[in-house]
């Protein structure tokens, strides 16, 4: 429950006007020779403009080094992307540790997470934090013990308004299926801080777009939800590329085992293709990927084997 502060409520006496104070005529305040100003005008001109003290000083001192060595957060990076921090007291800063240790994050994660998203810095707990815990919790039916993998895993989950950026695609990816045993987990809750309309739903039709019906590429994306972190010109164009003109593969086999593109096509989809191609072997691309190196290299040989009992 969020709790509001209420209206301030003043008594009556407060707001009815003073009387004047009594001014006796026959008392006349002699005024120092030379002086263009009353004897208090000093007095009145200190108070309203008190003089600097080293509190503020001591007090800014304390808060960076509660920052930077009780939870290892760079106090320069911190300034930088969130000027507003140099204003909150030290109080605000351990109310956000408070509300983050109790969800189980633990203070070294505390730390990576508040580096990673100085905006937190200066965050609420009760309007800007719990909330995303209540939605995560209460709608997407997260797990408590789970809160706190699904928080290391995606921090942004933190920085993203629950009604213009989480609800909306929960919303989208329950109806695209990911419900009952495909429900979001801790595993796949970092598709939550992704736009729909601007990096969701490009994705599926590009997948459309290689000749895969709506439905399949669904399925595809249920099976490896991975697909919808990818890029589509660093990771998806340049795959199918090396796959349709390099590997002569069918779209078929990327719909059986869409995990292909969770492969380096550098360190490892390129490299094992070609030792294939240069012994004239082939092997399916689960076969071909999915094994460490050792058991690809083992497989090599067995296959290697294989071809000259059979000449």
């Amino acid at each position: 429950m969020i709790i509001r502060p209420q209206s301030l409520l003043f008594p009556q006496a407060c707001l009815t006007p003073s009387p004047k104070p009594f001014r006796d005529p026959n008392l006349h305040t002699k005024k120092p020779s030379g002086s263009l100003a009353p004897p208090f005008s000093k007095t009145l001109i200190e108070l309203s403009h008190p003089p600097n003290t080293s509190d503020s000083g001591l007090l800014f001192r304390e808060k960076i080094i509660y920052l930077e060595n009780h939870l290892n957060v760079s106090s320069k990076k911190a300034l930088q992307q969130n000027p507003n921090f140099r204003s909150s007291p030290l109080s605000s800063l351990k109310s956000i540790e408070r509300c983050l240790c109790s969800m189980g994050i633990e203070r070294s994660a505390l730390g990576r997470i508040l580096d990673m998203h100085p905006k937190l810095l200066t965050s609420d707990p009760h309007y800007d934090l719990y909330p995303i815990f209540d939605f995560l919790l209460n709608e997407v039916r997260i797990p408590f013990q789970d809160i706190r993998k699904t928080i290391i895993r995606c921090p942004r989950l933190l920085v993203c308004s629950v009604d213009d950026q989480l609800r909306p695609t929960f919303s989208f990816l329950t109806n695209l299926g990911f419900v009952g045993r495909n429900s979001i987990t801790y595993h796949t809750a970092l598709l939550l801080v992704s736009n729909v309309e601007g990096t969701l739903l490009p994705k599926i039709e590009y997948l459309q777009s290689l000749g895969l019906s709506y439905g399949e590429v669904v399925n595809m994306v249920l099976r490896s939800p991975g697909l919808l972190t990818f890029s589509i010109q660093n990771n998806f164009k340049p795959k199918v590329k090396y796959f349709l003109e390099e590997m002569e593969g069918d779209i078929a086999e990327l719909k059986r085992f869409p995990q292909y593109f969770s492969f380096s096509l550098e360190g490892k989809i390129k490299w094992r293709h070609r030792l294939l191609v240069e012994h004239g072997l082939w092997l399916p691309l689960s076969e071909m990927l999915k094994v460490s190196d050792g058991e690809f290299n083992a497989r090599l040989v067995e296959m290697q084997l294989q071809s000259v009992q059979d000449r």
